[in-house]
């Protein structure tokens, strides 16, 4: 069948990858795609329509959906209504994401663990809470933020600044419109993916994200700056916890709220000393998780997700390697602030050559080279027997790569290795 993948970074450079192993794919197209991916087009993933006109004129079997704004927006419905088969959730379903506040009312009512919150559209009460409950605390923008949407403030002064510079300097636009302040939860996070059909629940291995920009967990939050799978802290223990506990009555109570969610289902986690409790839901694979969860996937990608949308996802085998995988983030300077674009990259072919997935994140075609398009540029992911030697592989691979400006963590992993 002819495939669309809907997004243009290392997630769905990612998927494009692992779908093109399927015996069932035949031509993959990508909007708006990027210069690791297969045929692509320069039409917005914003507008529903010109999507599903796309996808008819190319007798397109499965769509996936990348990006949470375009299912929020309701491009699953759109491309349903119009008979083409598509992963992901509703529009409806994808509030588990597109509001916070929706999300942990939704948690507290079905007993789901997750930290104690109250959600605020003004900023004064906001800054009373702050006061009352101290230091250290969370401030979330209540919408979609890119990712970038969360301060972990270890002062009050921090929180009084977050407070007011996502309600009053509309530092993340409409999506902080509201606030969520949690409590600040001890203990080690981790990612946990899983397909499902709306019934079906079938959990993903596990990953580890790394939020801030520098070594050490120092610096500004980012999009990711490099992830790796399997995520020792997430015990066969814990990870049936997180199951039953979390992953189930999540899924349930959708169906009970009449918004059935299909497709993938993301919970970033905290474990804690009281077991796992739910940092945030995301409508969609993670980035850069997807970059290390499906290498380790042993199974038919197409099928599954065609499983998903069609209700037999229990009828599916999906088994995962052994080993481990380490993705490296290779980003542009200054990132996540102001930073550069049209670099020329050099050495992915000798990257590859060395045994490393690279997969292009933020990069443009330019008179025959590929160039810096974007705050994260490559994803380069190594694999190996274990968490050591995939983070060798990676690390080995990623200096083969040059840019002007390149920087990336030098520490992905430090916590599973220091273990």
């Amino acid at each position: 069948m002819n495939i669309l993948i809907i997004g243009s970074g290392g997630r769905e450079h990612a998927l494009f990858w692992k779908l093109s192993q399927s015996p069932r794919a035949d031509r993959i197209y990508a909007l708006p795609g990027n210069p690791g991916m297969g045929e692509t087009a320069g039409i917005s993933i914003e507008d529903n329509t010109a999507v599903v006109r796309f996808a008819k004129e190319k007798d397109i079997g499965l769509v996936v959906v990348g990006p949470e704004v375009p299912l929020v927006h309701g491009l699953v419905d759109d491309l349903t209504a119009a008979g083409i088969r598509a992963f992901g959730p509703s529009a409806a379903a994808a509030q588990i994401e597109g509001s916070k506040s929706f999300s942990k009312d939704l948690m507290k009512k079905y007993g789901i663990p997750t930290a104690r919150y109250e959600a605020f559209t003004e900023p004064e009460p906001a800054r009373a809470y702050v006061r009352k409950m101290g230091a250290p605390i969370v401030i979330k923008a209540d919408g979609l933020a890119a990712g970038k949407g969360v301060i972990v403030a270890m002062t009050e002064r921090e929180a009084m600044d977050a407070v007011a510079d996502i309600m009053e300097n509309n530092s993340f636009g409409a999506a902080g419109s509201s606030v969520v302040i949690e409590e600040f939860m001890e203990g080690e996070e981790a990612s946990l993916l899983a397909f499902t059909d709306g019934t079906t629940i079938r959990p993903m291995i596990s990953a580890q994200d790394h939020k801030r920009a520098f070594d050490g967990d120092r610096g500004p939050n980012t999009g990711g700056m490099g992830t790796y799978a399997p995520a020792p802290v997430m015990t066969e223990k814990m990870a049936v916890r997180a199951v039953e506990e979390i992953l189930k009555p999540m899924i349930a109570a959708m169906a009970e709220e009449g918004r059935p969610y299909r497709g993938c289902l993301y919970a970033g986690l905290m474990i804690t000393s009281e077991g796992p409790k739910v940092v945030e839901f995301n409508a969609r694979f993670g980035d850069p998780e997807t970059q290390v969860v499906l290498p380790l996937l042993d199974g038919d990608l197409v099928e599954i997700m065609c499983a998903c949308c069609e209700g037999r996802l229990a009828d599916v085998p999906i088994a995962w390697k052994n080993g481990a995988a380490v993705c490296v983030v290779l980003a542009a300077g200054g990132y996540p602030g102001a930073y550069e674009k049209g670099n020329e990259i050099r050495g992915i072919a000798d990257a590859e050559d060395a045994g490393a997935l690279v997969f292009h994140a933020g990069t443009a075609a330019q008179d025959g080279k590929i160039v810096t398009n974007g705050g994260r540029v490559l994803g380069v992911v190594g694999r190996g027997a274990d968490i050591a030697a995939a983070v060798r592989a990676a690390y080995e691979a990623a200096e083969k790569i040059s840019f002007d400006g390149m920087y990336c963590r030098k520490d992905i992993a430090h916590r599973a290795l220091n273990r």
